[in-house]
């Protein structure tokens, strides 16, 4: 598992998934931002975490009765007692929510055991309960039936695919109260620093908008002029 930097990850809770998109764009990532996934509950700030992968494939009915869960090996139950501290638990559910990927029993114990986050393409069950957890959730949308009507765990740890998104064990999960975005582990850093540096200057920009300034010349920033009005406004900001 990639270890996550506290600087780094002081720098993510500070910028939007907007923001980092635009980084990633410019290194030719087009594709991070996961389709169709969304927060339970928003205003709670930003999820930040190394992803653990869970993978379902579609549910075979002789291999995947209820009675499955008896197995103390079962990928999911073992899943949620592995998903190391800090990391996000992250789910292909195949963008299928009609069947849950977990419900509020299975998350409460990622929130016991310090799981940043838990996500999935798909739904979860007992999604109110989920959204009062003191853990950041997201998902499609509510579903009621038990995972195994559609759904078959089959492995950990491992690339999957979230949302039309490849993840990688390791890479960073973030979401915002908008969207959630997948960062490659190995340039994180890199990408954190310059989406402060972008924040930095937005809020220069929306402080000018919002006074009157037109955007021509200040957005982007072609006129020489406005960037000398962002170094003033910097000095001045402690930014």
């Amino acid at each position: 598992m990639n270890t996550l930097s506290s600087d780094t990850r002081n720098k993510l809770s500070g910028v939007s998934a907007a923001t980092l998109c635009t980084a990633l764009y410019k290194r030719g990532l087009r594709n991070q931002t996961l389709q169709d996934v969304h927060p339970l509950r928003a205003g709670r700030g930003n999820m930040i975490g190394p992803a653990y992968t869970l993978r379902y494939i579609p549910a075979r009915e002789d291999l995947n009765q209820l009675e499955v869960f008896r197995d103390p090996e079962h990928p999911q139950r073992v899943g949620v007692e592995k998903c190391p501290e800090g990391s996000v638990m992250i789910m292909d559910s195949r963008k299928d929510a009609r069947a849950a990927s977990a419900g509020s029993i299975l998350v409460t114990r990622l929130m016991v055991r310090g799981a940043a986050g838990v996500v999935t393409d798909g739904g979860f069950r007992d999604s109110a309960e989920i959204a009062d957890l003191d853990i950041l959730s997201y998902h499609q949308r509510p579903s009621s039936p038990t995972n195994l009507t559609l759904h078959q765990a089959i492995d950990l740890d491992v690339p999957i695919a979230c949302g039309d998104v490849a993840v990688w064990p390791g890479d960073i999960v973030f979401g915002d109260d908008e969207a959630v975005v997948i960062i490659p582990a190995g340039i994180v850093d890199e990408v954190a620093a310059e989406a402060v540096e972008m924040t930095c200057f937005e809020d220069f920009v929306t402080e000018r908008v919002a006074a009157g300034a037109s955007i021509r010349g200040l957005y982007p920033a072609t006129d020489p002029a406005n960037l000398e009005l962002f170094a003033a406004w910097r000095a001045e900001n402690n930014r």
